[in-house]
């Protein structure tokens, strides 16, 4: 055990260290923005009001209980600090189960007295570890921001035990896919669904007369989510629906080592789709087998990409309403949108995330480059009449198609919201000109998870992810969150074109095309001299 130990924190010291650091830094960073953006109680009260006011609102932020210091950054900071610890975990359980089997290290260990289900329980160890470190280091930094240190050990604990159930769902998708690739692909998707699962729970609540709680819908146990924020930390401080999400990732996780012991190594309880005898003549080409390859995530991120832009034209339609009554929501947006008026900046907070969501789709297939590499499956196509360049030129192509998909069907959609609305040639514009621009900034992540696959092999996809990690935290909480203004235009997001007033202000247009063509440029040159490196 000691040995297997080991061997996860040798391997994961550097991914943990830097979801670790993103969580706590959100939490830091909350807490600095609301006490200078929402300084006053009068403040916070009318942002909760306007919240309360809209249901698309409600689905994205955690559940009102007050408009304390400390309840408000509840409300704006612990969904996304459950989401961070939820994603970690995930990822940690795939990659050391399904992605140790298909590197063929689970059958080495297997075959040695340790036997075959110790491994999966040094994970479970290793996973738990990670987020108790997780919610102490959350509590320590919220209780030297001088809050309440019970609400503040609340924080972290309901971050720690999302973390903790969504750990035992990754083991159990480990189990249940033939892949690793599979297996994240259906964590993700429950992550995304038990979120939303959450956030209509919360809208169908009952608020309070002063608008300031909601007291949420039975729907919201459905939720690892809803769990956390159900303990209300700096209100209620109630510890037992932190404690489901501990007992639900325990339960999974010995579900998942009884599974593993009814299955062979390699094989899924989820058959497998059988294949082609013959390939079709358009999967002649490595072209066309990056797209083979990726094509059902893309049709997924694609999917995100089309709701992030109806939500944004839909939402847009009722901004001027809540504008009316409370205006200091157009100051809080203003912060990360910086467009005109409020429904132009409220497209462009959501085109802001549909850009994030197109950059993870492109760093997900260029990674995928570095997965083929590490299986010994890449050697197989260059084996053949293609060289190494055209091979990762293919890779960079796809992706970039594939951020072209997700902005297209986000415009398009975004279009659809807008049926109905008398404003709607002027929001078209915003829609066009910000969806486009925020494509090219997830171009950027594109050629540097390019470059990153040749200088740093072994490290591409946590250097890939930790950037999009970063650029987000920068880019789209960072303005929320009162850091300066030089720090955001170190994120492609933010220095994107925008619409003000129906003028279009490029920004940094130009600069983002040239990152992108030097970056593709240089990743293909160095390709030219890089060796294949198959070691995992």
């Amino acid at each position: 055990m000691g040995a297997l130990l080991r061997q996860r924190l040798r391997r994961d010291w550097l991914q943990v260290l830097l979801w670790i650091l993103a969580t706590v830094l959100m939490a830091a960073a909350g807490y600095s923005g609301v006490t200078q953006s929402y300084a006053t109680h009068t403040d916070r009260v009318e942002v909760l009001s306007a919240v309360m006011a809209n249901p698309v609102i409600m689905m994205f932020r955690g559940l009102p209980s007050g408009a304390s210091e400390g309840q408000f950054l509840s409300f704006e900071v612990l969904p996304w600090l459950t989401m961070l610890a939820a994603l970690m975990s995930t990822f940690l359980a795939v990659r050391h189960t399904r992605g140790d089997e298909e590197a063929g290290r689970t059958e080495l260990v297997a075959a040695t007295p340790v036997g075959r289900a110790l491994p999966t329980v040094a994970t479970i160890i290793h996973g738990a570890s990670a987020n108790i470190v997780l919610g102490v280091l959350v509590a320590v930094t919220l209780i030297g921001s001088k809050l309440d240190a019970t609400g503040s050990w609340l924080m972290g604990a309901t971050s720690a035990t999302t973390g903790i159930a969504f750990l035992g769902i990754g083991l159990l998708a480990a189990q249940l896919m033939r892949t690793s690739r599979g297996a994240n692909a259906l964590t993700v998707w429950i992550l995304v669904g038990t979120f939303l699962v959450n956030g209509i729970g919360n809208v169908a609540g009952t608020p309070s007369d002063d608008l300031t709680r909601i007291t949420s819908s039975g729907l919201v146990w459905a939720s690892p989510f809803g769990w956390a924020e159900q303990a209300r930390p700096y209100d209620a401080n109630d510890g037992w629906p932190a404690l489901l999400g501990l007992a639900f990732g325990l339960l999974l996780a010995i579900v998942a080592v009884a599974l593993q012991s009814a299955r062979d190594i390699g094989e899924g309880f989820v058959p497998a789709r059988p294949g082609r005898v013959h390939a079709r003549p358009a999967l002649s080409t490595p072209h066309a087998l990056v797209w083979r390859l990726t094509n059902g995530a893309i049709i997924g991120w694609a999917v995100g990409g089309a709701l992030t832009g109806v939500l944004a034209t839909k939402l847009s339609g009722l901004a001027g309403q809540i504008s009316g009554q409370n205006p200091a929501v157009q100051q809080i947006l203003d912060k990360i949108g910086k467009a005109g008026n409020l429904e132009e900046t409220v497209v462009s907070v959501f085109f802001t995330m549909m850009g994030i969501l197109a950059a993870c789709a492109a760093v997900q297939i260029v990674a995928r480059a570095r997965q083929e590499e590490a299986h010994g499956t890449a050697e197989s196509v260059l084996a053949q009449p293609v060289g190494r360049v055209r091979w990762l030129r293919d890779y960079l192509l796809v992706a970039t198609f594939a951020i072209a998909i997700i902005v297209a069907a986000a415009i398009l959609a975004g279009y659809a919201g807008l049926v109905g609305n008398k404003d709607a040639s002027s929001l078209m514009q915003v829609v066009t000109v910000v969806g486009i621009g925020q494509g090219l900034a997830a171009c950027v992540f594109t050629v540097l998870t390019g470059i990153a696959f040749v200088l740093l092999p072994r490290g591409t996809v946590p250097v890939a992810w930790a950037l999009v990690l970063v650029a987000t935290l920068f880019g789209l909480f960072g303005p929320l969150f009162g850091l300066p203004e030089w720090t955001t235009r170190f994120s492609p997001f933010s220095v994107t074109p925008i619409v003000t007033n129906g003028d279009v202000d490029l920004r940094g247009t130009w600069w983002l095309v040239l990152v992108v063509a030097a970056g593709a440029t240089a990743a293909l040159a160095l390709m030219r001299r890089r060796e294949l490196r198959t070691a995992g």
